[in-house]
């Protein structure tokens, strides 16, 4: 095994060590099923241009672009089709512009009494409220 060799290694080893298993893998040689459950964003062209038929269930999605281009439109649209799926389970809307209408939201179908909303005051306290709640199952 060369130097190089051994040093993937031992960071693969010390990186599962510190996070778990599964925290660093091959991609084609993980073994199990492969397909990730989707849901849709509400439009049938995304959704094909995606690849998969919508978001993956169960990810962290970071949905990023300019200013009034759309990203709290199609979040609330994929809130709303993820609240019809039986068992949708929660969501959870991090607002950091401090903008959501709740009025919006509904006229797009989503259930607000069921929508978890936080407005954090920094990125850091946004993605410590994200780790709590996805670590929460």
């Amino acid at each position: 095994m060369s130097k190089k060799d051994l040093a993937l290694h031992q960071a693969i080893d010390q990186i599962t060590t510190s996070f778990g298993k599964g925290a660093i893998m091959w991609l084609g040689r993980s073994e199990g099923h492969r397909e990730v459950p989707v849901v849709s964003t509400g439009s049938f062209s995304l959704d094909l241009a995606l690849g998969i038929g919508g978001l993956p269930k169960g990810r962290v999605v970071e949905v990023y672009g300019p200013e009034a281009s759309g990203k709290t439109t199609l979040a609330l649209h994929v809130i709303a089709e993820a609240q019809k799926l039986s068992g949708g389970g929660y969501c959870a809307f991090v607002d950091a512009e401090h903008a959501l209408d709740p009025t919006l939201a509904e006229s797009i179908g989503v259930d607000t009494s069921n929508l978890l909303l936080s407005q954090p005051d920094s990125a850091e306290q946004a993605l410590s409220l994200v780790d709590t709640l996805i670590r929460s199952g």
